[in-house]
């Protein structure tokens, strides 16, 4: 176990997904400072009580994802932009207080993979429904998409597709952060998608035939 400096925020981080902060308040400011100088991650974890900033430090849920400043773009009084990197999970065993900002003690929390074929299976029903989600956001907004840059690795993959999920609430990947193993993570991923993936493709069936429908004064 060790101790990780925690920033409780409104959105999830998952690993090996980039992000970026606008830091300014002054416990935030402190805490990234002392990272930078220590060359140490933060501890990005979900609010379960509280607000994000301009109060009481938030409780946060108990499975977090630190995060590895990678980029930093000072700003005037002391604020600035960060880049960052999600890197790998943890569980709050802890938390202190004695600090403007959070700390937690915490232990590493790897996703256990103890049935790779079972996996892989879960991996081959899942990434065709990823690529055609992905096919039709990319055709909405206009933007190349190529599958071939997908990952290869299955928990990889389930990462990538979570972060990428727009509509799915904060808790929802919550929960999908802290899935118990690799299996249960496809698993849940594969539900959520074959459902998102059903939306899509009736709403572009309805703007196919809204755009064959001929065009009346009447």
């Amino acid at each position: 176990m060790f101790e990780l400096p925690l920033f409780p925020l409104s959105s999830v981080l998952f690993p090996g997904m980039t992000n970026s902060l606008y830091i300014f308040e002054e416990r935030y400011k402190a805490m990234i400072n002392r990272c930078l100088e220590h060359d140490e991650p933060f501890g990005w974890v979900l609010i379960a009580e509280g607000r994000e900033a301009l109060g009481p430090v938030a409780r946060p849920y108990r499975v977090g994802c630190t995060a590895q400043i990678a980029r930093v773009q000072p700003l005037e009084q002391g604020t600035m932009n960060i880049m960052i990197l999600g890197e790998e999970r943890f569980e709050i065993k802890a938390l202190q207080y004695d600090q403007s900002y959070l700390v937690g003690t915490v232990e590493t929390y790897p996703i256990s993979n103890n049935d790779p074929e079972n996996l892989e299976q879960q991996e081959t029903r899942l990434r065709p429904l990823v690529e055609r989600y992905l096919s039709v956001l990319a055709k909405t907004e206009e933007m190349d998409f190529d599958p071939q840059q997908l990952p290869e690795d299955p928990v990889e993959l389930a990462y990538l597709s979570a972060a990428i999920l727009q509509q799915l609430p904060a808790e929802k990947k919550q929960h999908l952060l802290a899935a118990p193993s690799a299996v249960h993570l496809l698993q849940d991923i594969y539900t959520i998608y074959h459902r998102e993936v059903t939306i899509l493709d009736m709403m572009v069936d309805r703007s196919k035939k809204t755009a064959d429908e001929p065009f009346s004064l009447n």
